[in-house]
């Protein structure tokens, strides 16, 4: 996949937990691993919006952007 999740990398900055941020968002820990993996196929602007003001943080911290090197 070509947008590469960069949560756990922001989480490790920050020193917080799946679970405590999963809390602060409002989402199962379930899903927020999902998230992390990313294996998620789309996330919601109001869940992003959670993790970014949980984490102090702009979507592009943890949304990047990586051509398939087939792709090029």
């Amino acid at each position: 996949m070509a947008i590469r999740v960069n949560v756990d990398v922001v989480m490790a900055q920050r020193k917080m937990s799946s679970g405590e941020l999963a809390e602060r968002v409002g989402i199962t820990p379930a899903n927020l691993s999902i998230l992390k993996t990313g294996k998620a196929k789309a996330i919601r602007f109001s869940t992003l919006e959670a993790i970014c003001q949980a984490l102090h943080c702009q979507p592009g911290d943890i949304l990047e952007y990586v051509p398939d090197s087939d792709n090029s």
